[in-house]
This record gives structure tokens, C-alpha cells and sequence, in this order.
């Protein structure tokens, strides 16, 4: 019996190879039909037997393209059209929800092992791709995902490539970027001053060279330029870190194989599958001491960023063996967007010897994706190159709501229909650069969409660049407490609905009260939230100074704990500063620019920099992970030492955690020259303690609460405060749920933000 049906495929189905499998599918199964792309959706009308119609439907739900994303089928039976043949019909842009924009993936193997054929007409052609592999995002100027809506419009393609981009059979067919040596992008090196040095396989020869000679070359590479040189040569790198402005802060590195990243990490089941994922991220992982990359990738820290080469240029970079293990770090000067454009060519000429370019223009600038695995889980450190643009499914209505997240790590996100949409890892909005390309991104994001937005959701700080944005855009306005956003954040990273208590531990957010919060115990929902609980306050003498001056956190704390003693500890452990300590002592008397703050990141820095690991910060939350690393090297032992802490009722009626008796011990024992490992163990374990004790405390006093415990905020990064805090509740029956799809820190706030938006309106 002969049956016809219209399937509409919604999800990530385009950019993927998505109509060449079900053309095959239509030859392996003997049906008529069409398939076509649109904006939001593909549409497939297939005839043809009834079983073998049904075939068909099971193998696209079962076995799609590697790199689809389905999220919705829905089958129509339709009358029957006769058809006489399979064919794929020209896209149309029309449809109103959301368009799956494809992102960026790693070459595949079979691109990989063309490029190595002597005899392939694409041997060691550095743009080789195809339906499975390749750019996307970043080439892509507007939707449907057609060559002439992206960048490679500008390259006419030849014969050869027209063939197989025509032929169903092949895999290439309706691969957007597919191009050749004879048809596509070229190399090019120039030197400091802009003079051509070579182009194509020479120039990758001369690159390597280079390189391997001590220079740093700049190279385009799919979402912009980044530095790279020898990571075993200790002075080039020292240089690379002057030049980029960069001191402490920690250099990803790629290697030319994963053999050579076991040679140099522990690499664990789940780190391997992350490492050699078509998104091929940054993956964290601990460094093996015998390893020959020089400390000054990674100052001060156990753990390395480690990438395998992602693009067919990477890959030949290190094909004939000079080089195993290079630098691979953003272009751009500290603090400022993406180079991507070979109109920043002049910027990057101050910070290299030699820039590798090519004519490919990127539309969309990205970074690389970095994450750090737990066990099982894989955490987000900044969500970008190959996991962007993938929308999340919402049960809210968040249609014309745009959330423009905080001011550091900043991503933003676009709301249509019940999806979201998040940006890749934007910055820190710290200065008009970094504003203009946020706001840049923002508009392309728009068009995209097709979203004009009709509510702006950011945060209540003041003094944020996201609210002088939604002011000039002269929006309606909804401002929400940063950490209820952190809260919500994490309940819609794991589809909670039900309002549930929250352990909020960050480094700063603007209080209702008007102090500084980011030691949280919250309860509530999207529609309302209460603070249970808190670190109590003490004060940062410098404000925004203090946050980059860890020991300035550690005076304040001991000048207000206690003002005698206080200071005569302050200058046991900072004798260098006595002047300093005199002059805070009196600001803090007459409260002159020491606002007052709880937090967990500044209860870090303290710490740190009273041990003497960090007292002066180089880059955000330097003193934070610095400590927290000791935590990585050396095999902990379940001694169950802790330090006092005090839970106590404030005026607000809400329980304050009181941590000056810890702070005194950890004094004492770094005085009497103890262990400095054992003190960080024993500080891990008592904030874990108390933590717990907190949330078993507020049950007690409120036992119609709900046993369920979301885990946010950036302190959570800490792998170890993570995992022991979730495992000392679970042990007291409670269900506690951390972050999955996005970060834990500010780059998951807008999320928490669009959500809270739509239930407010």
C-alpha cells in the first residue's frame, strides 16, 4: 500500500548534512519526495510503500547525522502527489520559531585522512571540510544556512567542487564551505611590517619554522587570531606574556595528538571523549610533574588547558614533526574583544614577529570553549566555539525578552518563543571595546533571531555597563538581584519548576540592602526568592582595590574581627605595608570608601593572601584559584579537622555564619609555620561544614521547606567545594542539583535573568 507524508524536522538540522541523509534514505527505501530547508525547520514529503515510509521515519529518528541535534518530529499524512523522483528543492526563509544556527566543528576524520592522501586533489589543503566538519557560526551572515548568505559567497566555486556539491551521493553535497585549492581561501604570512613572506603550503612551512625558532606568529584560525609559539621554550613564552599583558593568568596549549597530551597530563575516560568531541574544546586537566612544558604556561597551578588541533590547518602545522606542543592564546591585548579581522592586522603587530592570515572572512568572532571534568560531570568554564549557538528549551514564555547579563564573563541571552539563545563568552564589559563588540554581537543576534525585543532583563548593580546599554536602547526594564539570577540559573540548567532552597557562593553582587553579597542561602523560584542566610559582613577598604589586592580583604577582615590584636597581626603577616595598614585602619573607623560585603570570593582572597600564595591579584579570581588548587596535588586525607565557625540569628531575623574563628586559627597555624597544604585542606572542609550545617539549620526552623538544593555562583568552579557540598547534603536526604549546560559563574546569569523576566511580567 503506497503512502505519502510530510515530515517536519525541528532542532539542529542544518549545517549538518541533514538533506543529503534523507536524499539517501530516499534511494535506500525506493521514495519520491523533496526535502527542503527553511528558517526553523527542514521539510521532508516522502512516498512510497508504507513500511518502507515507516523505515525511513525510524532511521532519522534513530541514526541522524552525527552532528544533528533533533528536538521535534511531527508527521502529517498528506494525499499523494505522484511524484517521480527524490530531489532537494532550494531553501525559502520563512517560519516563525526558532532557526538552529550550526556551530563550528572540528575536521572529521575523513577530511583528515584526504588532506594526507598524496594522491586526493585536496592534499594538505588547509580549508578542506564537508557536511560533517567545518565552520558554520562564524562564516554565516544571516539564515537559511546557504552558501550565499555566508562569508564563502565570495569564492565562486570550480567545476570539480560544483560536481560533488551537486551530487547527492557524495559527501560534500550542499556543503556550504566545500571549496578546493584551486577555488577556495588561500594562506598568507606576512612579517611585522605587513610584507608578504610566503602564501599556501609554503607559508605554513615558513610558519613552523618560525616557531619553532622562537618567534611568535599570530594565526587566523576559524573564529579569529590567535598567539602561538613553542610551549616548551620558556623564554619565548615569558615574551608572549609581556607582549600580551598577561603575567600570571594561564596559557592554553595545543598538542599534536592526544599521545602527546598523555605524555604530559592525566587523562581520564570522559577528558579524552571531551578532548576528541567534534567541539573539541580547552579541556583543564593535571599536569604530570615529570612533564617538559615549562611552569610559566600555567604559574603557580597544577592543571594545564590542553587542546588537540581542531582545524586542517592546525593539523598541518604539525605534520612533519618539528613541532609537538605549541601556545594557542586569544590575540587580543588583555581586557579587549576578539582580533578577528584582517583589519586588526596593525594591533596585532605590536604583539607578534609574523602573522599567518587568510582571505576567509569570519563574520562572527568566538573563542574556544573550555571545561574541567568532576568525575562524571563535565563543567563549563566558558561556553563558546563548537557549543554556541545551541538553543535551550524553556517551559517559559521568554518571546521578546532580551537579558544582558553581568559584567564579567558576560554572555547575553535572546528569547523566542520558549527557547533561549545564549552568547558565547563575550568578557568582562569593562571598557568602551568591550561594550561596542557586546553591542555588535547583540544586533547580529537579533537579525538572526528575528527578535525585537520588547523587555531588557539586567542586573541591579548600578554601575553596570548593561544598564546604561537597556537605557539607551530606551527599553522596558527589569531589574533583578544578581543572585537569584545565579539561583534560577542553575533550577532551569536542570528544568526545576518548584521553588527550592539555594547555596549562592560567588565573588560579588549588589545587595538589596546595599551591601555586598555572595555567600547565599536563598529560597524561592522564578516568581520570588528570600535570603535565608548569609556570610556576615566585613569590610573592603578600596572597594574595587580590594578585589584586586587580595591582602587588602585580609586587613579588613582582622582590623573589624578584632581592631587591637587585629592590627598587630596585620602587621606580623604584611610588614611590608605598615603604612598602608595605618591608613585603612582609619577608613575603616570613618567608613571612607569601604563599602561592606559577605562574599565567598573575597573570603578566598583573604585567605590566599594571609597564607602568602597570592596577595596581589593579576587577573580575576587569580588568588581564589591559586588556593584552591592545593586542592589537586597532593592525595586529601579524610582527617575530618576543621576550624570554628558560628551560626548565628542577625537583627533581619535571618541566620548570619560568623567564619572569624576560623580566620584566627588559620593565623595561628600559619604563625606556628604548620602545613600550608593541611590549612587549605582544613578551610575546604570547614566551608563544606558549614554549608551543610546552614541548609540542616534553616530545615529545622522551617520544615515545610522543599529538600531540594541548587549549587551556584562562580565559587563553584572549585571542584571540590562542589562535589562535597552536594555530597554532604545528598547524605542528609536532600536532592542537590549543579550546573550542566551553562557556567556556573556570571557566564550563566543572563539565563537566570531571562527567566526571572518572563515570570515577572
Amino acid at each position: 500500500m503506497y503512502k505519502a507524508i510530510k515530515v517536519i524536522v525541528k532542532g539542529k538540522v542544518q549545517g549538518v548534512g541533514f538533506r543529503p541523509f534523507i536524499y539517501n534514505l530516499s534511494k535506500k527505501y525506493h521514495l519520491n519526495g523533496s526535502v527542503q530547508n527553511n528558517f526553523d525547520r527542514v521539510v521532508i514529503i516522502a512516498e512510497g510503500e508504507e513500511r518502507l515510509v515507516k523505515k525511513m521515519v525510524d532511521e532519522i529518528k534513530k541514526s541522524p547525522p552525527k552532528l544533528a541535534k533533533i528536538n521535534e518530529i511531527n508527521i502529517h499524512q498528506i494525499p499523494l502527489a505522484h511524484y517521480k523522483e527524490f530531489t532537494i528543492i532550494p531553501s525559502v526563509k520563512n517560519g516563525r520559531s526558532i532557526p538552529w544556527i550550526p556551530a563550528d566543528a572540528a575536521i572529521c576524520e575523513k577530511c583528515l585522512e584526504e588532506m594526507n592522501d598524496p594522491y586526493n586533489r585536496r592534499f594538505h589543503y588547509p580549508f578542506i571540510n564537508c557536511t560533517q566538519c567545518g565552520p558554520r557560526y562564524t562564516i554565516i551572515s544571516r539564515l537559511p544556512y546557504d552558501r550565499s548568505n555566508t562569508t564563502m559567497k565570495e569564492f565562486t566555486m570550480c567545476l570539480d567542487c560544483e560536481v560533488e556539491y551537486e551530487d547527492p551521493w557524495n559527501r560534500r553535497h550542499h556543503a556550504q564551505p566545500i571549496c578546493c585549492s584551486d577555488c577556495g581561501p588561500t594562506l598568507t604570512l606576512y612579517n611585522q611590517g605587513g610584507k608578504t613572506l610566503a602564501e599556501n603550503q609554503s607559508a605554513i612551512t615558513q610558519t613552523v619554522d618560525l616557531i619553532k625558532k622562537g618567534k611568535i606568529v599570530a594565526i587566523k584560525g576559524i573564529g579569529g587570531f590567535h598567539l602561538a609559539c613553542d610551549a616548551y621554550q620558556e623564554k619565548v613564552v615569558d615574551q608572549l606574556r609581556l607582549r600580551k599583558k598577561r603575567p600570571q593568568k594561564p596559557l592554553a596549549i595545543m598538542v599534536k595528538s592526544i599521545e602527546v597530551a598523555r605524555n604530559l597530563c592525566f587523562i581520564s575516560s570522559q577528558e579524552e571523549n571531551l578532548l576528541t568531541s567534534p567541539e573539541m574544546p580547552i579541556v583543564i586537566l593535571k599536569r604530570k610533574r615529570e612533564g617538559v612544558v615549562p611552569p610559566n604556561i600555567s604559574p603557580g597551578l597544577s592543571t594545564i588547558g590542553v587542546m588537540l588541533p581542531y582545524t586542517p590547518l592546525h593539523h598541518l602545522l604539525f605534520e612533519n614533526h618539528k613541532l609537538e606542543c605549541i601556545v594557542m592564546t586569544s590575540a587580543n591585548p588583555s581586557g579587549l574583544p576578539m582580533l578577528y579581522s584582517d583589519d586588526h592586522l596593525e594591533h596585532l603587530q605590536n604583539i607578534c614577529d609574523n602573522i599567518l592570515t587568510h582571505n576567509r572572512k569570519i563574520d562572527f568572532p568566538i573563542d574556544d570553549s573550555v571545561v574541567q571534568c568532576d568525575a562524571e560531570n563535565a563543567i563549563f568554564v566558558r561556553r563558546a566555539r563548537g557549543f554556541v549557538p545551541e538553543p535551550l528549551k524553556t517551559t517559559s514564555n521568554v518571546d521578546h525578552i532580551i537579558a544582558l547579563g553581568g559584567n564579567q564573563k558576560n554572555t547575553f541571552s535572546v528569547g523566542k518563543q520558549n527557547n533561549i539563545v545564549m552568547s558565547p563568552h563575550v568578557g568582562n564589559l569593562e571598557n568602551e571595546e568591550m561594550i561596542d563588540s557586546f553591542e555588535e554581537q547583540l544586533h547580529h543576534y537579533k537579525e538572526f533571531l528575528g527578535v525585537k525585543e520588547k523587555y531588557m532583563a539586567i542586573d541591579k548593580h548600578p554601575l553596570y555597563a548593561s544598564t546604561s546599554i537597556a537605557t539607551k536602547l530606551n527599553r522596558k526594564i527589569i531589574s533583578i538581584q544578581h543572585h537569584h539570577a545565579h539561583h534560577v540559573s542553575c533550577m532551569e540548567d536542570n528544568g526545576l519548576n518548584e521553588p527550592c532552597l539555594g547555596i549562592i557562593l560567588d565573588g560579588t553582587g549588589y545587595g538589596e540592602d546595599g551591601n555586598i553579597w555572595g555567600f547565599e542561602f536563598l529560597y524561592g523560584d522564578a516568581k520570588y526568592f528570600e535570603r535565608l542566610a548569609h556570610l556576615k559582613y566585613t569590610p573592603l577598604p578600596g572597594g574595587e582595590r580590594a578585589v584586586k589586592e587580595p591582602w587588602r580583604n585580609a586587613v579588613g577582615m582582622l582590623l573589624y574581627y578584632w581592631p587591637q590584636e587585629g592590627k598587630e597581626l596585620c602587621m606580623e603577616l604584611f610588614p611590608e605595608r605598615l603604612t598602608e595598614i595605618n591608613m585603612m585602619e582609619q577608613m575603616i573607623v570613618h567608613q571612607m570608601n569601604t563599602p561592606m560585603a559577605g562574599t565567598c570570593g573575597r573570603l578566598f582572597d583573604a585567605v590566599s593572601a594571609i597564607l602568602g600564595i597570592c596577595s596581589i591579584s593579576t587577573y580575576e579570581g587569580e588568588a581564589a584559584i591559586k588556593l584552591s588548587d592545593y586542592m589537586n596535588r597532593t592525595k586529601l586525607e579524610s582527617t575530618g579537622k576543621m576550624y570554628s565557625f558560628h551560626l548565628k540569628t542577625n537583627t533581619a531575623s535571618q541566620l548570619q555564619l560568623d567564619l572569624s574563628p576560623m580566620i584566627y586559627q588559620i593565623i595561628q597555624d600559619k604563625l606556628q609555620q604548620q602545613s600550608i597544604p593541611a590549612i587549605i585542606q582544613k578551610f575546604h572542609t570547614t566551608l563544606v561544614s558549614c554549608c551543610v550545617q546552614m541548609i540542616l539549620k534553616l530545615l529545622r526552623n522551617r520544615p515545610e521547606l522543599n529538600r531540594t538544593v541548587v549549587l551556584s555562583g562562580g565559587s563553584f568552579q572549585n571542584v571540590f567545594l562542589a562535589r562535597e557540598i552536594q555530597k554532604g547534603l545528598q547524605k542528609e536526604g536532600f536532592n542537590v542539583y549543579t550546573h550542566r549546560q551553562v557556567p556556573c559563574h556570571d557566564g550563566g546569569l543572563s539565563l537566570g535573568q531571562i527567566i526571572i523576566a518572563a515570570h515577572q511580567l
